[in-house]
This record gives C-alpha cells, sequence and structure tokens, in this order.
C-alpha cells in the first residue's frame, strides 16, 4: 500500500485548523497540525511532511519565520494561507521559498488544486526533454529524470516550483513565453494575473544561475510581454 502524502497545518485559528484537516483527511492525506511556527517547527523536524500549509500571523513564530527556518534545510513545497493579501505579503513569503499563496477567505476546491499543483512539480512528473532524459543549454543541464539542474557541473539547490520554471524555459529557449503562458504552465491553469510569482522567481532563479543577474545573460525579460531563455 502507497504511503498518504503528509501535509502540515499551521495556523493558530483553530476551527481553520481543523477545517482544512477534515477536508484533507476525507480525501486520504495524513495530516499533522500546529498552532504557530514553533510548534510547526518540531513537527517538521522530527516527522515526514509532504506538504506545509501555513499562516502568515500567528504568536510565538510568524509564518515568515517559519518558512526561512524551513528552507534552511529542506525544499518541501510550502502554501501560504493567510488574510493578508497586499502584494508587498506576497513578494515577501514568496521571496523566502513560499511555493504559493491563497487568500483567506478561500473555496476548499480551490486549495485542493494548488495542493495538487505543488505536489504534482514536487514529485518531478516534467514532460520530455530535448533527449527525453536531459535538456542541455550551454553550460545548463536539467536531468528530469533526476529532478536536477547543474551549472558547469555543480548541482544547484531548486524548488520545485524553481525547477519547473526554469525547465520550461530551458525547453522553449529562444521563444519568448508570455506571463500568462508561463504562470499556467508552472502554477496552473487557474492563473494568469500574478505576475508578482514571476517577478520573485525569475529573481530568485538569476541569483542562482548568473554570474550577474543584473545582467542576465540566460533568463532575459520581454519587457511587458514575458521572459525567454536566451542561453
Amino acid at each position: 500500500m502507497a504511503a498518504r502524502t503528509s501535509v502540515l497545518i499551521v495556523d493558530d485559528e483553530k476551527s481553520l485548523r481543523d477545517f482544512v484537516r477534515r477536508n484533507l483527511e476525507v480525501r486520504n492525506f495524513e495530516t499533522l497540525t500546529a498552532a504557530n511556527g514553533l510548534e510547526a517547527l518540531a513537527h517538521f523536524y522530527h516527522q515526514s511532511v509532504d506538504l506545509v500549509i501555513v499562516d502568515l500571523m500567528m504568536p510565538h513564530m510568524n509564518g515568515l519565520e517559519t518558512i526561512r527556518r524551513i528552507r534552511e534545510s529542506s525544499l518541501v513545497p510550502i502554501i501560504v494561507l493567510s488574510a493578508l493579501g497586499e502584494e508587498q505579503d506576497k513578494v515577501q513569503a514568496l521571496n523566502l521559498g513560499a511555493d504559493d499563496y491563497l487568500t483567506k477567505p478561500f473555496g476548499v476546491d480551490e486549495l485542493l488544486a494548488r495542493i495538487q499543483a505543488v505536489l504534482r512539480r514536487s514529485r518531478g512528473l516534467q514532460p520530455a526533454g530535448d533527449d527525453g532524459q536531459r535538456i542541455v543549454r550551454g553550460e545548463l543541464v536539467a536531468d528530469l529524470e533526476r529532478h536536477v539542474v547543474t551549472l558547469r557541473g555543480v548541482r544547484l539547490e531548486l524548488t520545485p516550483t524553481e525547477f519547473e520554471l526554469l525547465v520550461l524555459l530551458m525547453q522553449q529557449a529562444g521563444k519568448v513565453l508570455s506571463h500568462r503562458q508561463i504562470l499556467q504552465h508552472v502554477w496552473g491553469p487557474e492563473y494568469g494575473q500574478e505576475l508578482e510569482y514571476l517577478r520573485v522567481y525569475i529573481g530568485r532563479l538569476r541569483q542562482k544561475i548568473e554570474d550577474d543577474p543584473v545582467h542576465p545573460r540566460y533568463l532575459k525579460t520581454e519587457r511587458g510581454v514575458g521572459y525567454y531563455f536566451a542561453g
């Protein structure tokens, strides 16, 4: 029997934690719950977790610090579930390593769609590359089977979302992909307007693969349209 997917739900509002837990457990997820970041880290460091759903405003340790601490040692997918809906809140969470951001109030179907999308990315369900296994673009090599990207032979530490975004652009090298095309391919068909996601994630990738992120060699911007891979 296959192991159930384990989700850690972190929110100081018990009714919200219970609501999410019940809806996941009825769909055969295994759940852990925590009322703040300190409790969440205690679970996270001692038990295997496939996904973290975290609020931002919590006592003792808030969601941003929780994300930062998790990202110090893990690439596990993280979805923020917060009442804070301003762009600056989303950008801050994404910059720290969150994969997605859902604003309260939310619908169960929307949450489940976000969960399935980040799990798909984390499990490496990728389309075939140039030879079905690898994509080679200059000094960058994406191994689709191992879900690994190397630069000059050195492995890059990429989150599942960063990996899928980079692979998409490498596969379509030389072609300008619109913001909507990228968002819908990487995050899902219900996306299209979340330009802050792309700004943050392109910026993060440039920090990891470019010698000069301010003047990128690989990841180029087509202003007002989208991005393309130029290597």
